[in-house]
Protein backbone atom coordinates (compact mmCIF):
# COMPACT_ATOMS: atom_id res chain seq x y z
CA UNK A 1 0.00 0.00 0.00
CA UNK A 2 1.10 3.57 -0.62
CA UNK A 3 0.28 6.53 1.61
CA UNK A 4 -1.43 9.78 0.59
CA UNK A 5 -0.74 13.24 2.00
CA UNK A 6 -3.28 12.71 4.79
CA UNK A 7 -1.39 9.69 6.02
CA UNK A 8 -4.08 7.16 5.11
CA UNK A 9 -2.69 4.14 3.30
CA UNK A 10 -4.01 3.61 -0.22
CA UNK A 11 -5.59 0.24 -0.74
CA UNK A 12 -4.20 -1.58 -3.75
CA UNK A 13 -6.05 -4.71 -4.74
CA UNK A 14 -4.15 -7.63 -6.26
CA UNK A 15 -4.39 -8.30 -9.96
CA UNK A 16 -6.86 -10.94 -11.10
CA UNK A 17 -5.56 -12.19 -14.45
CA UNK A 18 -8.26 -14.86 -14.75
CA UNK A 19 -11.04 -12.24 -14.65
CA UNK A 20 -9.13 -9.94 -16.98
CA UNK A 21 -8.68 -12.79 -19.47
CA UNK A 22 -12.34 -13.79 -19.22
CA UNK A 23 -13.48 -10.22 -19.90
CA UNK A 24 -11.08 -9.89 -22.83
CA UNK A 25 -12.52 -13.05 -24.38
CA UNK A 26 -15.14 -11.61 -26.72
CA UNK A 27 -16.97 -14.95 -26.73
CA UNK A 28 -18.07 -14.39 -23.14
CA UNK A 29 -20.76 -11.99 -22.06
CA UNK A 30 -20.77 -10.41 -18.61
CA UNK A 31 -23.09 -13.06 -17.16
CA UNK A 32 -20.65 -15.79 -18.21
CA UNK A 33 -17.83 -13.89 -16.49
CA UNK A 34 -19.90 -13.55 -13.30
CA UNK A 35 -20.71 -17.26 -13.30
CA UNK A 36 -17.03 -18.11 -13.73
CA UNK A 37 -15.85 -15.45 -11.24
CA UNK A 38 -18.70 -14.65 -8.82
CA UNK A 39 -16.44 -12.82 -6.35
CA UNK A 40 -15.27 -10.29 -8.96
CA UNK A 41 -16.66 -6.79 -8.40
CA UNK A 42 -15.58 -5.91 -11.95
CA UNK A 43 -17.65 -8.72 -13.46
CA UNK A 44 -20.73 -7.62 -11.47
CA UNK A 45 -20.14 -3.97 -12.40
CA UNK A 46 -20.01 -4.91 -16.09
CA UNK A 47 -23.20 -6.92 -15.74
CA UNK A 48 -24.86 -3.94 -14.00
CA UNK A 49 -23.67 -1.61 -16.74
CA UNK A 50 -25.05 -3.87 -19.47
CA UNK A 51 -28.43 -4.05 -17.72
CA UNK A 52 -28.50 -0.28 -17.22
CA UNK A 53 -27.70 0.35 -20.89
CA UNK A 54 -30.53 -2.04 -21.82
CA UNK A 55 -32.89 0.04 -19.61
CA UNK A 56 -33.27 -2.80 -17.10
CA UNK A 57 -32.81 -0.47 -14.15
CA UNK A 58 -33.86 -2.78 -11.33
CA UNK A 59 -31.63 -5.57 -12.62
CA UNK A 60 -28.80 -3.07 -12.88
CA UNK A 61 -29.39 -2.02 -9.29
CA UNK A 62 -29.37 -5.63 -8.08
CA UNK A 63 -26.21 -6.54 -10.02
CA UNK A 64 -24.47 -3.37 -8.83
CA UNK A 65 -25.48 -4.10 -5.24
CA UNK A 66 -23.75 -7.49 -5.45
CA UNK A 67 -20.69 -5.87 -7.04
CA UNK A 68 -20.62 -3.28 -4.28
CA UNK A 69 -20.60 -5.96 -1.59
CA UNK A 70 -18.01 -8.05 -3.45
CA UNK A 71 -15.93 -4.88 -3.72
CA UNK A 72 -16.18 -4.16 -0.01
CA UNK A 73 -15.13 -7.75 0.70
CA UNK A 74 -12.09 -7.40 -1.59
CA UNK A 75 -11.08 -4.07 -0.06
CA UNK A 76 -11.36 -5.38 3.50
CA UNK A 77 -9.33 -8.44 2.57
CA UNK A 78 -6.64 -6.05 1.27
CA UNK A 79 -6.56 -4.16 4.58
CA UNK A 80 -9.02 -1.33 3.93
CA UNK A 81 -10.63 -0.06 7.12
CA UNK A 82 -13.75 1.53 5.63
CA UNK A 83 -12.13 4.77 4.48
CA UNK A 84 -9.11 6.03 2.65
CA UNK A 85 -7.85 6.08 -0.90
CA UNK A 86 -8.62 3.39 -3.44
CA UNK A 87 -6.81 4.93 -6.40
CA UNK A 88 -8.23 4.57 -9.91
CA UNK A 89 -4.64 4.68 -11.21
CA UNK A 90 -4.13 1.17 -9.80
CA UNK A 91 -5.93 -0.86 -12.47
CA UNK A 92 -7.10 -3.74 -10.20
CA UNK A 93 -9.02 -1.18 -8.08
CA UNK A 94 -11.17 -0.15 -11.03
CA UNK A 95 -13.66 -3.00 -10.67
CA UNK A 96 -14.57 -1.89 -7.16
CA UNK A 97 -14.83 1.75 -8.19
CA UNK A 98 -16.97 0.78 -11.18
CA UNK A 99 -19.27 -1.22 -8.89
CA UNK A 100 -19.64 1.78 -6.55
CA UNK A 101 -20.39 4.01 -9.55
CA UNK A 102 -22.89 1.52 -11.04
CA UNK A 103 -24.78 1.31 -7.76
CA UNK A 104 -24.86 5.09 -7.39
CA UNK A 105 -26.17 5.47 -10.96
CA UNK A 106 -28.86 2.82 -10.53
CA UNK A 107 -29.87 4.26 -7.14
CA UNK A 108 -30.28 7.66 -8.80
CA UNK A 109 -32.45 6.11 -11.50
CA UNK A 110 -34.87 4.72 -8.91
CA UNK A 111 -34.86 7.86 -6.78
CA UNK A 112 -32.94 6.54 -3.78
CA UNK A 113 -31.25 9.86 -2.97
CA UNK A 114 -29.74 8.90 0.38
CA UNK A 115 -27.95 6.00 -1.35
CA UNK A 116 -26.77 8.33 -4.12
CA UNK A 117 -25.32 10.72 -1.54
CA UNK A 118 -23.64 7.95 0.46
CA UNK A 119 -22.11 6.35 -2.63
CA UNK A 120 -21.00 9.72 -3.97
CA UNK A 121 -19.13 10.32 -0.71
CA UNK A 122 -17.64 6.82 -0.85
CA UNK A 123 -16.45 7.35 -4.41
CA UNK A 124 -14.97 10.74 -3.54
CA UNK A 125 -13.23 9.32 -0.48
CA UNK A 126 -11.88 6.43 -2.55
CA UNK A 127 -10.71 8.51 -5.52
CA UNK A 128 -12.23 11.90 -6.33
CA UNK A 129 -11.41 11.43 -10.03
CA UNK A 130 -13.00 7.98 -10.48
CA UNK A 131 -16.59 8.98 -11.30
CA UNK A 132 -15.52 11.53 -13.91
CA UNK A 133 -13.12 9.04 -15.49
CA UNK A 134 -15.84 6.37 -15.70
CA UNK A 135 -18.26 8.89 -17.21
CA UNK A 136 -15.63 10.03 -19.73
CA UNK A 137 -15.27 6.45 -20.96
CA UNK A 138 -18.95 6.45 -21.90
CA UNK A 139 -18.78 9.71 -23.86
Amino acid sequence: MTTNLLGLPATLLPEDPDVTAAIANTGLDASDVVVAHPSSPLAWALLANNAFNAKRTLESYAFARVGYHRGLDALRKAGWKGHGPVPWSHVPNRGVLRAFYALRRAAAAIGEQSEVDRLGALLDDSDPTAAALIEAERA
